[in-house]
């Protein structure tokens, strides 16, 4: 019984087990059946989702997207395998990768929320534009996002910092916009952060300072603006910072130098200034380090040293000075390194020798001194090696030939001397070479171009004798051969060949001799020829005419014959041409005016003939046309009057012209200077001249001409010089002429009907007058009820626009209107002068201060490219400049809606000196004493400008008319930084800079503006001060003088000094006499052609006032004393 009990009770547990069992069961397969119900949901979603994105797509039919679709014999349909698509074990959408696609939508249809799994998304490479979503900021587990490479647009949105979970966040190249949120901070997770390549502006903000898991960082290349955050160094774990090429300023934090693990530091293109942090030697992981092109100051830290790991090394484009750390050989592993275009001073320390992985050695553009490193040839790796632009004397050494690896070996500018080493002719990978204006002697190499690799060959400026290598002549890979002012001695026929990349040749200044070859006709890519002031003979081979790039064409002060041919006018690209001193002679061809790029014609001192053609009227870009000293004959063409770009210069003198002066020429309005002298030009000079406001010098002496004067200012200042021997000119306003009311001039005798005539014209010009003067009242209560409306309608601003006001302690608006009003809205009686970049104009301001405004000639096409940004920045540049002979400049008003730009001076009382000198009575006054101390003036001034000024500020257009005088005679320079303003960009072949007749002669080919070429003109302005007059023959003279190629040594043997010297001030006393000679030779060392054998404007300081100060007698008689022996001391 006991025993049935217990079964029971045993199948009675057993039954219970059974029971629980069961419920377990099922209770576990009820919650497995809801989450399968679960994930069909969400993955039919994801499906959806995708597949309604896919079908907002505009190219949706991509090949790789045609996986996207519903599996129609499947119940349910799964993405994971769909392309790009990667799922979770639980078979839910967590990574998406379609980049590269080129894809075309938006992602406004792209239903984030629908993907609660997502970690990884990566759309990049497409071409996806719009917005960025809000909505993305639902991926709560995202730690990947890329959608680099896209057009988006937009702003970031700040929601995306909800994204805490990123890792990688990448926005680079797209067109995104706006500022970077500050709520980007709170991104704690995120190690790496790309927003390169887009508009982004605003400034750091300083919350990024938080994300201390960060190892990498990229915003190049945006608007960024402001500083740098200060809490930067932070950021512990950043091994890459990328900052470049955006507006930062402020300097370099400190705190930076804590980034001890930053192996990539990139700030270059910016406008950071300051000092680079003394401690920038910590960053010891620092391979890469650019900081070029901003405003950087100080010496460089010597802690530079200490980061060893170092492979590229770039500060150049700053404002950098001290010297080169002397240990600078320890960073051992460094391939760049460049310093160009600071202020670096002393010596390259021999240290840098021993980096033997060096690439790329650049320094150019500094104040370097001291020799070349003897063992430069140790760096044998080097394949750029620039150091141009220094103050590096010496020889080169002969261990350049080690550096068998140099493609490109510039050493221009600099003062090196001796003989080019041998071994140079090793280095056959040159494809630049360039020593030009140096000091260096010999010849040149002769093998230079053995491996038929080299592209540019300059040697310019230098002492070189002998021949041209023949390695030259076969040198088919040429691009640019420069080889002028040398003394090189070879046949121009057999000396070079055929160049077929060659785009520039200039072979001026040498004793080239021989005829011009053919084979010229077959370097079909040349632009730019000189062969000025050679030996050369024979004609000018038609063949040139094929040349059809041909911009520039040079062949001035040769020994050229026969007529110009043909073909030459058939070349539309032709800028210049300049046969100027040759033996050219013929009839000038009518088809010149086929030459419609011509803006430089320069025919002068040849032989030919016949009349003047009128399609020269065709040429309407020329800005110069010289034909003097020929003998063209007959009237002058009414059509060159249709010349309305004429600028520089029309000179027609010495010629054997007739006729009368044609009215046309009244239509030169912008033309500066004008010579018709030793014609046969009779009748009246025609009234339209009046209108030739712009014209300063004029010259019509030795003519058959009559009547009166123009009234304006270039005939009123002109010297008697310009008029004399004519027929019977006079003039009111000019004393050395007879006034026009003179009974000598007008007859006795008058018609009987004058007093009938004067009885009925008298009352109706008087009616008419009141009726004008009534008239004008009404109209100017009118203007100003209309202007005090506008001023009352016009918010108190300064710049509103487009329309800048902007005068330095005053209201600029206010100034505006009062000097339009001062002046009559620039009326022609308040212009006291006119340039080639503007009108002066008095004006009296309200305040009863006298101002003198320069409205700029500003034309349409420059004012669609007018940059108002660059304006601003130059002059308020221009307006601290502080000396005491330079013209204080206040500011500028600009309103381009009006098309009115002028720039506001003070006024100084005197005028120019051209003015002075032109008027007997002031020129009286300016006495002996007075002239010397007024070029000391003009001195420092430009030495001020040149040497004390940061950046350098060339003026660009020294000449008598630019230099003005107090009411003491004292100097004061105007116009300086006025080109600069308005040409930025004018050191090309389309642009020309200064005055007729004070231009250096380098310019005439290469248009490279200089230093150099400011101390051409003053030696200009010293003569013309102390002559009275503009010294052009004294020039020519001297070009004479001292051209190597000419022995003349009896020219100038027989001019006393004291014979050129202004006449009506009498003879200089004793006192000033040792001074004058000085003086007159600091002056003609001025004057050298060749810009490197001219002193530095600190130097002609330096040597005047020493001048000044020296008491010393004269070493012979002042009245014995003539200018070949100046030229010898």
């Amino acid at each position: 019984m006991l025993q049935q009990v217990n079964v029971a009770i045993a199948a009675l547990l057993v039954l219970a087990l059974l029971l629980v069992s069961s419920s377990n069961a099922s209770v576990f397969a009820s919650r497995s059946f809801v989450s399968l119900t679960y994930n069909i949901q969400l993955v039919e979603e994801e499906v959806d989702a995708l597949l309604k994105w896919k079908s907002s797509l505009i190219n949706q039919n991509h090949s790789l997207l045609s996986s996207w679709k519903v599996n129609s014999t499947a119940s349910t349909t799964s993405p994971c395998k769909w392309y790009g698509i990667n799922c979770n074990r639980e078979g839910s959408v967590d990574e998406v990768n379609i980049a590269g696609l080129g894809l075309q939508g938006t992602l406004h249809k792209f239903n984030f929320s629908s993907f609660s799994n997502f970690v990884s998304l990566d759309l990049s490479s497409n071409e996806l534009f719009g917005t960025i979503p809000s909505r993305i900021s639902i991926l709560s587990k995202l730690t990947h996002l890329d959608l680099s490479f896209n057009k988006l647009s937009g702003h970031i949105p700040p929601e995306i910092a909800s994204l805490t979970s990123l890792l990688y966040l990448d926005l680079s190249q797209n067109q995104i916009s706006g500022s970077i949120p500050r709520e980007i901070g709170n991104l704690y997770s995120l190690t790496d952060a790309r927003f390169y390549i887009n508009n982004l502006s605003g400034p750091m903000p300083s919350s990024i300072c938080n994300l201390t898991n960060l190892t990498s960082i990229s915003f190049y290349e945006n608007q960024i603006s402001g500083v740098i955050p200060r809490d930067i160094g932070r950021l512990s774990s950043l091994t890459f910072l990328e900052l470049s090429t955006n507006s930062l300023s402020g300097s370099i934090p400190a705190s930076l130098t804590n980034l001890t693990s930053l192996d990539t530091l990139y700030l270059y293109n910016n406008q950071l200034s300051g000092i680079i942090p003394r401690d920038i030697g910590r960053l010891r992981s620092l391979i890469g380090s650019d900081m070029s092109t901003n405003n950087l100051s100080g010496s460089l830290p010597a802690s530079l040293t200490n980061l060893i790991r170092l492979d590229d090394l770039s500060l150049n484009q700053n404002q950098l000075s001290g010297i080169i750390p002397r240990d600078i050989g320890r960073l051992r592993f460094l391939t760049t390194f460049d310093l160009s275009r600071n202020n670096i001073n002393g010596s390259i320390p021999t240290s840098i020798c021993r980096l033997a992985s060096l690439a790329w050695l650049s320094v150019y553009g500094n104040q370097l001194t001291g020799t070349i490193p003897r063992d430069i040839g140790r760096l044998r790796s080097l394949t750029i090696l620039q150091l141009f632009q220094n103050q590096l004397t010496g020889s080169i050494p002969a261990s350049v030939g080690n550096l068998r690896n140099l493609t490109r070996l510039s050493l221009f500018q600099n003062q090196l001397t001796g003989s080019l080493p041998i071994k140079i002719n090793n280095l056959t990978q040159l494809k630049v070479l360039d020593f030009a204006e140096n000091k260096l002697s010999g010849y040149l190499p002769q093998h230079v171009c053995q491996s038929g690799v080299l592209q540019e060959f300059l040697a310019g400026y230098n002492y070189f004798t002998g021949s041209i290598p023949r390695s030259l002549r076969n040198c088919t890979s040429l691009r640019v051969l420069g080889v002028e002012n040398n003394n090189l001695l070879d046949n121009i026929t057999e000396a070079f060949h055929v160049y077929p990349h060659l785009f520039r040749l200039n072979v001026a200044f040498n004793m080239f001799y021989g005829e011009l070859s053919k084979n010229w006709g077959d370097c079909q890519n040349l632009t730019a020829i000189s062969f000025t002031w050679n030996n050369i003979s024979g004609k000018i081979p038609s063949e040139i005419g094929k040349l059809k790039s041909l911009s520039a064409l040079y062949l001035t002060s040769n020994n050229l014959v026969g007529e110009i041919p043909e073909e030459l006018f058939k070349l539309s690209s032709l800028i210049y041409l300049s046969v100027c001193n040759n033996q050219l002679s013929g009839k000038l061809s009518s088809a010149v005016g086929m030459l419609s790029s011509l803006q430089d014609l320069d025919l002068s001192r040849n032989m030919f003939s016949g009349p003047i053609p009128k399609q020269l009227g065709e040429c309407s870009k020329l800005l110069s046309l010289n034909l003097n000293s020929n003998n063209f004959n007959g009237n002058i063409p009414p059509q060159i009057g249709n010349l309305d770009s004429l600028q520089i210069l029309l000179d027609l003198s010495y010629n054997e012209l007739s006729g009368e002066l044609p009215s046309a020429l009244g239509k030169l309005s912008k033309l500066i200077n004008l010579n018709v002298s030793h014609n046969k030009l009779f009748g009246s000079i025609p009234s339209s001249f009046d209108q030739m406001l712009s014209l300063t010098t004029v010259n019509i002496s030795y003519n058959q001409l009559n009547g009166p004067l123009p009234n304006i200012k270039a005939f009123k200042d002109a010297s008697i010089d310009a008029f004399k021997n004519n027929k019977g000119l006079c003039s009111n306003n000019f004393r050395g002429l007879k006034p026009c009311n003179s009974p000598v001039v007008i007859g006795k005798k008058e018609p009987k009907h004058n007093k009938l005539v004067l009885i009925i014209l008298l009352p109706l010009f008087g009616s008419l007058f009141l009726l004008f003067i009534l008239l004008a009242i009404l109209f100017r209560l009118r203007q100003i009820s209309v202007r005090n409306m506008a001023l009352g309608n016009q918010p108190g601003v300064t710049n509103t626009g487009r329309n800048l006001f902007s005068i330095c302690n005053y209201d600029g608006r206010i100034v505006f209107e009062d000097i339009i009003e001062a002046t009559e809205d620039f009326n022609a009686k308040y212009c006291i002068g006119t340039g080639g970049y503007g009108s002066v104009y008095k004006a009296g301001l309200s305040t009863g201060q006298v101002v003198a405004v320069k409205k700029l000639h500003v034309s349409g096409e420059d004012s669609e490219i007018f940059d108002i940004k660059s304006f601003e920045s130059e002059i308020h540049a221009l307006t601290e400049i502080r000396h005491r002979n330079i013209v204080k400049l206040f500011g500028f008003c600009c309103n381009l809606e009006r098309k009115i730009s002028f720039l506001v001076y003070e006024f100084v009382e005197r005028g120019s000196l051209k003015n002075v000198l032109c008027d007997g009575e002031q020129a009286v006054g300016f006495d002996w004493i007075k002239r010397l101390r007024f070029i000391r003036g003009t001195a420092n001034a430009l030495a001020y400008m040149h040497h004390d000024c940061v950046p350098a500020i060339v003026h660009r257009d020294i000449s008598s008319n630019n230099i003005l005088l107090d009411s003491e005679y004292e100097a004061h320079v105007s116009d300086f930084g006025t080109a600069r303003i308005l040409k930025p960009d004018s050191s090309n072949w389309t642009s020309l800079a200064g005055t007729y007749g004070y231009v250096a002669p380098e310019l005439a080919f290469t248009l490279k503006v200089t230093e150099k070429c400011d101390v051409y003109s003053f030696g200009v302005i010293i003569l013309e001060v102390l002559m009275g007059r503009h010294p052009s023959e004294i020039i020519k003279l001297l070009s004479q003088i001292l051209h190597s190629s000419l022995s003349s040594s009896n020219v100038g043997q027989n001019i006393r000094l004291g014979d050129i010297l202004d006449q009506r001030i009498g003879a200089p006393p004793a006192a000033v006499q040792n001074e004058i000679m000085c003086t007159v030779k600091v002056g003609f060392s001025c004057l050298h052609a060749n810009p490197l054998t001219r002193p530095t404007m600190e130097e002609v300081s330096a040597e005047l006032s020493r001048s000044a100060q020296n008491n010393t007698s004269l070493p012979k008689s002042f009245e014995t004393i003539t200018l070949a022996y100046l030229l010898m001391l």
